[in-house]
Formats: structure tokens, C-alpha cells, sequence
């Protein structure tokens, strides 16, 4: 492991710049990381929705990752926006030769507005890069689709994450923000047990990017060794503090305040 961990991120970028590429580069730095990238599509995107999306070209996909890891290598990779059933053939093919590098996947389906950027086709392959990752993060939609189980409750939270980990995932981070309630729940699942993470829910529309800002901040404990739950535990409060710092841009879901080295480290 590097002094400075080395995150190499595998997604979709955000024109907007909240999500996607953009999120995971900021969260890597604030966190004092290096952010290396993988493109998967070019999104034109703001804080009002997904306009268009422009697939990258799988073959380009697993060079970009391939010529990362070569050369920089990677303390983790985050992967998350992939969109169809080639590009997680690539995706794959391309970290094979790399099995000791820790996976973190957040299962990116749909953007907050709700424009699909996963091709359900394509869910197959998600799956199966879900095994054997050190951690998946879905929010409850997600991880409904990817369980076929309701996800509504702290019970239905828990049982999704527990049949992540039956699928193959080391850990499994289910998200509580669509769950109805004054107060936001995540349940992180593994080997090691069950871990709660909770807080009021913010009354904002400024979380653009939440899901990828998570996920980010999660690799970069990951990578540097931590204990799981504690990864996972200053992941959540960076994220949350993120939140807290928007800085209100955009006419819709605005994006989230990254600048938080000290909170990072």
C-alpha cells in the first residue's frame, strides 16, 4: 500500500460536475487521496436532470483501466455508473488480473431525477461484480432490485444486505435515505457483524452526488487499511458534513461541498 492511497474510480462523468467522476475525484482529494480514473459514458448533465448520455466504447473502457493499474496501480477501485452488459464484461475482464485490489461498487441505476443509467439488461453483470467486492452501497431502491426483496424499513435493510453477502459481496452497505423517517439509517453488514450509522435527515435539495461522494470516501478508508466500520464511519461523516457545506448552486439538485480536507484526514 501506497502512503498516499490510490483510488482508481470507474464511472460515468457528471457535466454539473456533482456526481459521477467529478463527486469521486473531489471526495479522493479531500480525503487525501489520488483520484485515477476510468470513464465509462459522458453524461450532459446539471442539477435539473440527465439530457443525454454518450457510452464510452468497451474496449476503451478496459484500456483506460489496464493502463491505470500497469503503471499508477491501486490501493482500491470504486466503481460506479457502467450502463450495459459489454461495458461490465470489460470492466471485469480488465481488473481479473488485479484480484487483490479491493472492490467498492455502488450500484448506480438510476441519477436523482430518475433517468435510468443502467441498461436492465446490463444487471446481470453488475451482479457479478458485486462478488467478491469488499463493499457494495446501494440505496434501498437498488438494493430491492438487486435483492428482489422489499426494502421499506430498517428490517427489510438489513435482510437486503444480508442477502448481498449470500450473493458473494464481502460487506454490504445498505442506504436509508428513501426509507421514510425523521432520521436517515444505513446498516453496514459482514463477517464482522452488524454496524448502525444515523443521523437527522437534512431538509435540503442540495445532494447531487451523495451516493458517489459515499462510496468515494468509503475507498479511500478502504485503502488505507482502516477497520471496515470505521472506513465506512468517517465516509458518513464526511458525507454528511459535505451536505451540510453545498454551496447552493443549480436551479434543481444541487451539488454537494467537497472542500473538507481536514474532516477528510
Amino acid at each position: 500500500m501506497s502512503a498516499i492511497p490510490r483510488i482508481l474510480a470507474i464511472g460515468g462523468s457528471d457535466s454539473g460536475g456533482g456526481a459521477g467522476i467529478q463527486a469521486d475525484i473531489k471526495t479522493v482529494t479531500a480525503m487525501g487521496g489520488y483520484a485515477a480514473t476510468a470513464i465509462t459514458a459522458v453524461t450532459v448533465q446539471d442539477t435539473l436532470g440527465v439530457h443525454a448520455v454518450h457510452a464510452v466504447p468497451p474496449d476503451l473502457i478496459a484500456a483506460q483501466i489496464g493502463a491505470v493499474l500497469d503503471d499508477i496501480g491501486a490501493d482500491a477501485v470504486k466503481i460506479g455508473m457502467v450502463g450495459d452488459a459489454a461495458a461490465f464484461a470489460a470492466v471485469a475482464r480488465a481488473l481479473a488480473p488485479h484480484p487483490a485490489i479491493p472492490r467498492i461498487v455502488d450500484p448506480v441505476m438510476a441519477a436523482k431525477g430518475g433517468a435510468a443509467l443502467i441498461d436492465p439488461a446490463a444487471i446481470e453483470g453488475l451482479r457479478r461484480l458485486i462478488e467478491g467486492a469488499a463493499l457494495v452501497t446501494p440505496n434501498a431502491p437498488e438494493a430491492a432490485i438487486l435483492t428482489g426483496q422489499a426494502v421499506e424499513d430498517l428490517d427489510g435493510q438489513r435482510a437486503a444486505a444480508r442477502a448481498l453477502i449470500a450473493s458473494g459481496a464481502r460487506a454490504a452497505l445498505v442506504k436509508g435515505g428513501h426509507v421514510p423517517g425523521p432520521r436517515v439509517i444505513d446498516v453496514l453488514v459482514s463477517g464482522a457483524g452488524e454496524t448502525i450509522f444515523e443521523g437527522p435527515r437534512m431538509e435540503t435539495r442540495h445532494t447531487h452526488g451523495t451516493g458517489c461522494t459515499l462510496s468515494s470516501a468509503c475507498a479511500v478508508g478502504i485503502a488505507r487499511g482502516l477497520p471496515l466500520a470505521e472506513a465506512v464511519a468517517r465516509a458518513w461523516a464526511f458525507t454528511a458534513e459535505a451536505i451540510r457545506n453545498a454551496p447552493g448552486f443549480g436551479r434543481g439538485a444541487g451539488p454537494l461541498g467537497h472542500a473538507q480536507t481536514e474532516r477528510g484526514r
